[in-house]
């Protein structure tokens, strides 16, 4: 239920600072957070799901053979790397600003 409670603040926290945003000037300074908040936000999901689905397979693999942890290892990792990916996303929308 605590993570229900999460996902919605995750979701809305783009839209709240991008009503934050609106009383500027700027038309497009709107669109910058909600950006920022997709960019991640979507990188994060993506990276969740692929960690998930190659962590299940991995454990699978080293419960079978004990020599392949390192490869496993390895998948993972690259897997999260699509976190880092939005992450360097968001901070290249934030610098439009």
């Amino acid at each position: 239920m605590r993570t229900g409670y999460l996902l919605l603040l995750l979701l809305f926290s783009p839209l709240i600072s991008a009503i934050s945003f609106a009383s500027s000037s700027d038309p497009s300074a709107v669109n910058v957070p909600i950006g920022m908040g997709l960019a991640m936000g979507l990188a994060a999901i993506g990276a969740g799901i692929a960690v998930g689905l190659s962590g299940a397979a991995a454990m699978g693999i080293i419960a079978e053979k004990r020599e392949a942890f390192s490869y496993a290892l390895l998948i993972i990792a690259l897997a999260e790397g699509i976190a880092i990916y939005g992450l360097l996303a968001l901070f290249l929308i934030m610098s439009l600003k």
